[in-house]
């Protein structure tokens, strides 16, 4: 018998002084069996960095050619297609050349080693952002993990400040690659 995924829900505030967003959002979150919690909270934090209307989970990790967020527009076009981890360099390619804009969100103590195994060959894609978190950011925010969460989102200056009303996670992700320039 499979597994099924575990459902976790998520109240967001996000308060993002940088791009001038400010949002509520009730989130239902399908996690994957041979997900992490570490994995999952990355999901979230990837949500809150671009939080849109439009933001929309992917089917997830059993499901080949889907990001794990992405944003289309009424046509259906993808605006913005986000993956979590360290994807495959090809897998990022063909996702630049499907969406306006690819971002990737690297973390864990791999992250450097991923990065730069793939940085010469992602140097002409355009369309592509790598941010990647400090190796203790996806550990604390897993803490924060309980099947019905209430989080708030502050992101200023690009620090991100992640607080369930008790504990607060503090997160700087650093820019690897911004659109257009390495």
């Amino acid at each position: 018998m499979a597994l099924k995924a575990t459902i976790y829900k998520a109240e967001l505030q996000i308060a993002d002084m940088d791009r001038g967003y400010y949002g509520d959002h009730a989130l239902t979150i399908a996690r994957h069996p041979s997900e992490t919690d570490e994995r999952m909270m990355v999901r979230l934090l990837a949500f809150a960095l671009f939080a849109d209307p439009a933001l929309a989970f992917g089917k997830g990790l059993c499901v080949d050619d889907e990001p794990d967020l992405w944003q289309r527009d009424l046509t259906g076009a993808i605006e913005r297609w986000i993956d979590v981890g360290q994807p495959d360099e090809k897998w990022i390619r063909k996702a630049c050349g499907r969406a306006d804009e690819v971002v990737v969100v690297s973390y864990g103590r791999a992250a450097d080693i991923w990065w730069s195994g793939v940085r010469d060959k992602l140097g002409r894609q355009d369309k592509l952002v790598v941010l990647n978190l400090p190796p203790e950011a996806a550990p604390d925010l897993a803490r924060l993990t309980e099947r019905s969460m209430r989080l708030q989102f502050t992101i200023q200056d690009s620090h991100v400040w992640v607080t369930n009303g008790r504990d607060t996670v503090q997160v700087e992700p650093q820019v690897l690659m911004a659109r257009g320039r390495r």
